[in-house]
């Protein structure tokens, strides 16, 4: 989304509003160039989340994968 500055200054509530409920980045224009950009604010203390353990309990294993099978593989180098 874009809007000048003129705009931005008469609806910078309304604006902000959308920028948090929608995540959307909105460009301030003066004279149509770029001047500012209005970001959606993200809390860089959270934990990220840890991809260890991510998948746990998600696959199930059906039958024995441990013993080896009576078929022959081939691989080409």
């Amino acid at each position: 989304m874009e809007m000048t500055a003129v705009e931005f200054k008469t609806k910078c509530i309304e604006v902000m509003e959308h920028v948090k409920e929608d995540h959307e980045e909105v460009i301030i224009t003066q004279e149509g160039t770029p001047v500012a950009k209005l970001v959606p604010y993200e809390d860089d203390d959270e934990d990220p989340v840890s991809l260890f353990g991510y998948m746990k309990g998600s696959v199930k294993i059906n039958g024995n994968i441990i013993d080896p099978i009576d078929e022959k593989w081939e691989a080409e180098f």
